[in-house]
């Protein structure tokens, strides 16, 4: 396989993935929420970034020691591909995280529009955002 067939899997399988936990969020599903979605999906992305680390990082350039390097490094079209699947598995496993603490608390499902989205497309923004919102709306409860 190229990588750009690796990366259109990894897409597809990652997009799955948030389907999934939308579907849970919507059905109230812990099972798929926590297990599927929150675990085992995106185990099977850190599989695939572990093989493509495995077989493609020792022979590309650069490195994580300066800017220059870590630009170099994805220069690599592995290097950039396996970069890619981090986030996709890293971004996935957040969600979920995102999804229980909401609906653990009791907190409206409706917060989880914004928040699954922003963090599907913006991570780490996604994850602040979440944390904010859980501060603010604990402090509220306990008032």
């Amino acid at each position: 396989m190229t990588a750009d067939q690796i990366f259109s899997f990894a897409n597809t399988t990652a997009l799955a993935g948030w389907l999934v936990l939308g579907f849970a969020v919507l059905r109230r599903n812990t099972f798929l929420r926590d297990e599927i979605a929150g675990r085992w999906w995106p185990l099977a992305l850190a599989a695939l970034y572990s093989v493509l680390i495995f077989f493609f990082f020792a022979g590309s350039p650069g490195g994580f020691d300066t800017l220059a390097n870590v630009q170099l490094l994805f220069t690599s079209p592995w290097a950039a591909l396996a970069g890619w699947v981090h986030y996709l598995a890293f971004d996935l496993f957040i969600g979920a995280v995102i999804a229980r603490r909401v609906m653990e608390r009791g907190l409206p499902r409706l917060l989880l529009l914004i928040l699954l989205p922003l963090t599907f497309l913006f991570g780490p923004m996604g994850l602040l955002m979440s944390e904010i919102t859980l501060l603010l709306l604990h402090r509220e409860k306990a008032v």
